[in-house]
């Protein structure tokens, strides 16, 4: 697996993740290309033409952010659009299908199941991340100094190219995600790969909480944010962020549907799997009493369901497979990679501070 280490200032971020990630950046670019054309029948041409809708916005409310995807575009040799369509991918596909009223089908997304647990003596969060095999090759661990700032270090999985994913921080705050299918879609707020950068750029969980809360995410997602003290879900649209707090045991539990009130959002059907997927986590993590992360991993390997399973295949009707497991230990600030599906994962890669 590629790490990449990167320091300085937004833009020199940006030039050295797209120097050492060129190829893999050239892969996330070429992968998305072909996947935005099946599910929108829009060539690249035009998907980078939704993509500059992004720009007046984004310099309003997260202008490093585009200095640092400027630098990426420079480093790698592509185009500053090129570059800001992969960050805004998730967007660009809520927007056609939110202003083309399809099925969510023909409109598919990242499918994943996330947990958060505080014990008595460790906060975890962790996540099977699911996607297309295809994509799996273009995946990248990156760390991130900014000498000079606020800022912690940090480290994430991420897709090559793109700016903010799952992972973790030197104050031991973290973030995992969900895709969310539902309608609407809001450019002033902050898109949601943008939003997970943001959340691992704070020093604690309620400052992450208050931030996102403020400014807003501009489609539907599931943010799990997590310290030490433990664990909120973030249910977002692109008219609210609602809080959904750990039960009696410490738990936040998630997978592909909106869990608290909706009432005044369309959420079409998606993954029919995803209520299954949540029972089946919150009752394996219930029959287990001291949790550790060897404990936990061994959920994260369920197959029940197969191939719509916790621990996904892309075979038959599932068109996605999970391409990594992470268990971060918020307390220790530290957490575990698994590469592939974690019944067969290829490699592991433990992250510190």
């Amino acid at each position: 697996m590629l790490e990449i280490r990167c320091s300085g200032t937004p833009h020199e971020i940006g030039v050295t993740h797209g120097r050492l990630a060129r190829e893999k950046i050239e892969g996330s670019i070429n992968f998305y290309s072909q996947f935005l054309f099946e599910s929108t029948k829009l060539g690249w041409q035009e998907i980078l033409q939704e993509a500059s809708a992004y720009v007046e916005p984004l310099k309003k409310i997260a202008p490093r952010y585009l200095a640092e995807i400027n630098g990426i575009a420079e480093g790698a040799g592509f185009s500053f659009l090129d570059i800001l369509a992969l960050n805004v991918r998730s967007e660009i596909n809520f927007g056609l299908f939110t202003d083309m009223s399809r099925d969510g089908d023909e409109f598919p997304s990242d499918g994943c199941t996330s947990l958060g647990w505080r014990t008595e003596s460790t906060s975890f969060l962790c996540q099977n991340w699911d996607w297309r095999a295809e994509q799996e090759p273009n995946l990248i661990v990156c760390h991130i100094s900014q000498p000079g700032t606020d800022i912690p270090d940090l480290s994430m999985v991420t897709e090559a190219g793109i700016i903010g994913k799952i992972g973790f921080n030197a104050k031991g705050v973290g973030c995992c995600l969900n895709a969310i299918r539902c309608r609407g879609l809001d450019r002033t707020k902050l898109p949601v790969h943008m939003a997970l950068r943001a959340v691992i750029e704070c020093s604690s969980r309620e400052k992450a909480i208050q931030f996102i809360k403020s400014v807003g995410v501009a489609g539907g997602g599931h943010l799990l944010v997590g310290d030490a003290t433990g664990t909120t879900g973030l249910e977002c649209t692109s008219s609210w962020v609602k809080e959904l707090g750990m039960d009696k045991t410490g738990r936040v539990c998630h997978s592909n549907h909106l869990i608290l009130d909706h009432a005044d959002i369309d959420e079409p059907g998606w993954l029919e799997d995803s209520p299954a997927r949540l029972a089946r986590i919150r009752n394996l993590t219930s029959k287990i009493s001291e949790p550790t992360a060897d404990e936990i991993f061994e959920v994260f390997k369920d197959t029940e369901g197969y191939p719509s399973s916790i621990c996904r295949k892309q075979e038959g009707k599932c068109r996605s497979q999970t391409l990594f497991n992470i268990i971060m230990d918020l307390t220790g600030q530290s957490a575990q990679v698994s590469f592939g599906r974690p019944t067969e994962y290829s490699s592991r890669l433990v992250l510190t501070f």
